[in-house]
């Protein structure tokens, strides 16, 4: 019986533990955003551009979890939209253009 409740524990630890954090993950990305600005590897309009962007990943984020359930679709949706946003700031600060 111990060993059951066991390794029950075990599967609720490890579900939690890989399930995804997406308002984390928008935090880092927001950190990443700010610093690429203060530092000069964004313009303004890119600052704008990127800010823009995550305020409607939070926004999805908040409608997918309005009913407290995250399916799988949901879930691609928003992780799709993270990488793609770190993407393109990744490209906004390689790119040489000068405004």
């Amino acid at each position: 019986m111990k060993l059951i409740f066991a390794g029950i524990i075990t599967l609720l630890i490890g579900h939690s533990a890989h399930s995804q954090n997406f308002k984390a993950e928008l935090r880092k990305l927001n950190g990443q955003i700010e610093a690429a600005y203060k530092s000069k590897k964004l313009t303004a309009n890119e600052y704008a551009k990127m800010k823009k962007e995550r305020s409607m990943i939070e926004l999805t984020i908040d409608k997918a979890m309005a009913d407290d359930i995250l399916t799988p679709d949901e879930k691609n949706k928003i992780h799709s939209k993270i990488v793609r946003s770190r993407k393109r700031l990744a490209k906004y600060k390689t790119n040489r253009e000068i405004y």
